[in-house]
Formats: C-alpha cells, sequence, structure tokens
C-alpha cells in the first residue's frame, strides 16, 4: 500500500458521498439490495468503533418518482420539490431499516447553502453533526430540496459532500457513482485509461470531462465530482473518486478508483461555503482603495470605498464585491439593505453615524463575513 493510500485506510472521520445512480433504479424508486450493500460496507467500517462515517446521500427526488407516476426527473421545479418531499422520508426510512441490521441508528440532516454561510447557522449544523457522531449515529446529509431553488438547479450532492467535509473537519472524502474513477477519455472508448493520482490541477488540465451522468435519475456528472474533489483537496482533505462498487475498497485504502492528494491546508472557518456555495443576490462595486483595501489588506468594506449597488438584496444576504470593471473579487454577507446604501455612498462611518444615527457606524462588510475570490 502506498503512503498516500495508507493515509486514507488511516482516516477516522469520513465523509462518504452517494450518487442516485448507485442507489436507485433507471425509472426510479429505490433499489433496497443497492442500499443494503452499501449498509453494509459502510456499517463494518465503522463497527470497530474507531472510524466515523458521515453519508450524504443523493436519491431523494429519484425516490419519489415511481411513487407520484412520474416515468423521469421532472424539469419544473415545483415538481422537483413535490417528488423530493416524498422521496426523502423513503430514502431516510430505507437507511433506518437497513443499519438497524447492525443496530446503527442514524440521524437526518437536511441543509441549505443559507444555513451554512451564516456564522450561528454554520456552527449549529457543525454542533448537530459532531454530536450525532459522538453518540455512535450515522448522519446522513441531504440538501433540502423541498425548500431549495437554486440548490435543486445545481442538483448533485458533490458540492455539499465536499463543503460537510470541511464543515465536519473530516479525513477523508469518499465520492462514489457509477463510474470506477476519472479517466484520461471517455471511459467508454477503447484506448483510454485511469487516472490513479491528481496531485493538483496540472495533472488533469489535459482531459476532457464530460458533463452528464449515465442514468438519468441524478444531475451530477464527472465535471461535478472533479469540482468537488478540488474544493475538498484545497482544504487539506484528501478524496478518493470511484464506484459503489468498489466502497469497501476505497475505504480500506486499497488501490481502487482515483485519489486526489490534499493541496491545501486545513481550516476551521465557514469562508469555504461562502465561497462555494453561496448564491450572491446582488453586488457592490468598489472604488480602486478599497478593492486593494479588502483584497490586499483584508480589511472590511466601509461605505466610502463603495462607487455602487446592484441588484436587490436584505441585510444578511452574500453579495459579489466587484471592481469597476465589473469582475468579482471578493463576496460577504451585507449588514444592510439594497435600499439604504446609496445614501451611504463614498460617506464616512463617522458622517453617518452623526447624520443618521450610531446604528450606521458599522461596515457595509465585515472582514469576518468576507472571502477573497481567487482567479
Amino acid at each position: 500500500m502506498s503512503g498516500a493510500r495508507q493515509g486514507v485506510a488511516e482516516a477516522r472521520r469520513i465523509v462518504v458521498k452517494v450518487g442516485s445512480s448507485s442507489l436507485t433504479t433507471a425509472s426510479g424508486g429505490l433499489d433496497a439490495d443497492r442500499v443494503d450493500a452499501l449498509v453494509d460496507v459502510l456499517a463494518k467500517t465503522r463497527s470497530g468503533g474507531e472510524k466515523e462515517i458521515v453519508l450524504v446521500s443523493s436519491g431523494a427526488i429519484a425516490a419519489g418518482l415511481a411513487p407520484l407516476g412520474l416515468a423521469r426527473r421532472p424539469k419544473d421545479l415545483a415538481r422537483q420539490q413535490a417528488a423530493a418531499s416524498v422521496g426523502q422520508g423513503l430514502l431516510v426510512a430505507r437507511y433506518t431499516a437497513s443499519f438497524a441490521r447492525y443496530g446503527v441508528r442514524v440521524g437526518q440532516v437536511l441543509l441549505t447553502t443559507d444555513d451554512t454561510s451564516r456564522r450561528a447557522h454554520y456552527r449549529n449544523a457543525y454542533r448537530t453533526l459532531d454530536q450525532l457522531l459522538a453518540m455512535g449515529a450515522v448522519p446522513v446529509v441531504n440538501e433540502n430540496d423541498t425548500v431549495a431553488t437554486d440548490e435543486i438547479r445545481f442538483g448533485d450532492n458533490d458540492r455539499l459532500a465536499a463543503l460537510v467535509a470541511h464543515l465536519v473537519r473530516a479525513d477523508l472524502l469518499v465520492l462514489l457513482s457509477d463510474v470506477d474513477g476519472l479517466y484520461d477519455g471517455d471511459p467508454g472508448l477503447p484506448g483510454t485509461s485511469l487516472i490513479d493520482e491528481v496531485r493538483g490541477p496540472e495533472d488533469i488540465a489535459h482531459v476532457s470531462i464530460g458533463s452528464a451522468g449515465k442514468a438519468g435519475v441524478g444531475t451530477g456528472g464527472m465535471v461535478t465530482k472533479v469540482e468537488a474533489a478540488r474544493i475538498a483537496a484545497a482544504a487539506g482533505i484528501p478524496v478518493v473518486l470511484t464506484s459503489a462498487s468498489h466502497a469497501a475498497d476505497a475505504l480500506a485504502g486499497r488501490e481502487t478508483g482515483t485519489l486526489f492528494h490534499s493541496t491545501g491546508r486545513r481550516s476551521a472557518d465557514r469562508l469555504l461555503w461562502l465561497a462555494h456555495a453561496s448564491t450572491p443576490q446582488g453586488a457592490l462595486v468598489l472604488d480602486d482603495g478599497a478593492v486593494r483595501a479588502v483584497v490586499e489588506r483584508r480589511t472590511s468594506l466601509l461605505p466610502a470605498g463603495i462607487a455602487g449597488v446592484e441588484g436587490e438584496f436584505s441585510a444578511g444576504d452574500p453579495v459579489e464585491l466587484r471592481n469597476t470593471a465589473g469582475v468579482a473579487v471578493a463576496r460577504g454577507l451585507v449588514n444592510y439593505d439594497a435600499k439604504e446604501i446609496p445614501q451611504l455612498l463614498g460617506r464616512s462611518t463617522r458622517d453617518l453615524a452623526k447624520e443618521l444615527g450610531p446604528a450606521y457606524e458599522r461596515e457595509v462588510v465585515h472582514r469576518d463575513d468576507l472571502v477573497v475570490l481567487h482567479p
């Protein structure tokens, strides 16, 4: 076993993501045998008590198709949400029954990006997941598709899994799908080969990555998996990408699939969520001095540095911070409603407090709620 795979084998807290196509039939509906096969592997992996598993599971919408008489995944949001509402209960019930064979309890955790980009919500999500693990349960995580909008349009849970791995401070992320790894071309064509290890973006710069899944019940493809692997690796978490049928080998550190080495340092803040999961509700245009202050000195954004405002948003919403050329340089949680900002433009907080009251002596975006976007 290579040193890198040995590190995989020794991972204690592991996030496992499984896609819809690995759990359901092509026509929709859960495949009990597939669910049980996955649970067998996960339960045995954690049976000694030395490992903790967080399961990020797709399949809610797919599981709701057949019960609602839908032949395929609907394109309109309302019916997707209806399918998710029916399917989520079926999915968790199936996991509950399957893990019960091993005397293991599961806990359902439904997240939206809004839950996890805001400070208090982020801490609460971490505490909930950490407590479930401490009590010996397996958290089953999914996006809250019944109320989500943009989340469903993104569709897949690959990015969610990477962000959950960061949230729970995991030692490893395992992405399971219907393909046994990343190939240097279409795996269905002769002459293509599996890429065993990825040490950085340059290793796959030459690879043309497709965008569609095989089975038609999920929406993720290799693009979303590679992006998820990049996010997790940059946060200091190694990633194994392989098929659900090779889950046992992946968790044991055996040579299977594609191993993405960690490329960054582990951090314990929620700004990764803000950078990769939030949907900006508007934008603030910064003058050159404010851009330098925010990007280079990592300061808070003050009213004096704002040259313009775009969109409609409320205090607490994520917004983009753009330079005068329209390029997004940062993202942050804004402290004012959009309609309040025009009267603040270019003015000092001291003057604003004197004229409008002490509530206006505050940053438009505090540095603790701001992440610089690297090109």
